[in-house]
């Protein structure tokens, strides 16, 4: 079950780093997978056997994700929008708890100066994706003809930020960047021009920022955590939908608890 489970996990993480406005970050956070997959990662020598054991299911999920199921969750958010993305609403929610009792204090001092500005200032960043994703969305270089190999590298280095880093899009930064069409074209197409470049500066950069994100966790645990609840809560207006009638708004109402309720679920899985 634990296995099974693991793959659907990494089949939302696979399709989190395709979709605009989702990151992959934020859904380890739901699944309670974050400073575990950094560990097994970072330190997968250690204890080949069980670090193995537990990065597989996740893996052949992410793949899984990328390749095909992706696709079906772009359906529901193009043919559900509202319900789709109030889902992810409450699933984002429901990982808060958790969260805070991450948070090695007193929660009467959560409003602590040092550990407020780590979250305000993250906070900020996260609704700050609003606005880029806006500006951002159709700004993109056509043809793999007019990029370098070195500048796809460069594109898959930074956007391993929004793979580890809870409440930053990787998509919106591949908007930025200008290859977020070349890059899902080369995901469908199985490009390798498109997808060795990435793949290669991909994965340097997560090992570089999970480092970088490692190091912040073991020496200032709290202050860290309290910057990703401002990341992930900040997210939420990325997805937040428009309504125009009190009906939408229950039906936005109830798919938040709905999210809420499944990722107290997945916590516990």
């Amino acid at each position: 079950m634990h296995f099974v489970s693991s793959i659907f996990k990494g089949i939302a993480l696979g399709a989190g780093a395709i979709l605009p406005g989702i990151s992959s970050g934020v859904l380890c956070v739901i699944f309670g997978i974050y400073e575990k997959l950094l560990d097994s990662i970072l330190y997968f020598f250690k204890d080949i056997k069980q670090n193995f054991r537990f990065l597989l299911p996740i893996f052949i999920g992410v793949l899984v994700g990328v390749l095909i199921f992706s696709n079906f969750l772009q359906f529901f958010l193009i043919t559900f929008p509202i319900q789709t993305n109030s889902i992810f609403i409450g699933l984002i929610l429901g990982t808060i708890p958790s969260l805070l009792n991450s948070l090695n204090i007193n929660l009467k001092k959560i409003t602590n100066f040092k550990y407020f500005l780590a979250f305000f200032i993250c906070f900020s960043i996260g609704v700050g994706s609003v606005l880029l994703e806006s500006l951002l969305s159709t700004t993109n270089i056509e043809s793999i003809e007019n990029v370098s190999f070195l500048y796809l590298m460069l594109s898959g280095f930074l956007m391993s930020v929004g793979i580890v880093v809870p409440g930053v899009s990787s998509t919106i930064i591949l908007m930025l960047l200008g290859v977020y069409s070349i890059y899902l074209t080369g995901i469908s197409t199985l490009s390798f021009n498109v997808l060795i470049p990435m793949g290669i500066g991909l994965i340097i950069g997560c090992f570089v920022f999970m480092k970088f994100t490692k190091f912040l966790l073991d020496r200032f645990h709290n202050i860290t955590f309290a910057g990703i609840i401002g990341f992930t809560l900040g997210s939420i207006f990325v997805l937040f939908p428009t309504f125009s009638s009190g009906l939408e708004l229950l039906i936005i109402l109830t798919c938040i608890i709905l999210g809420f309720a499944i990722s107290s679920i997945f916590e516990k899985c």
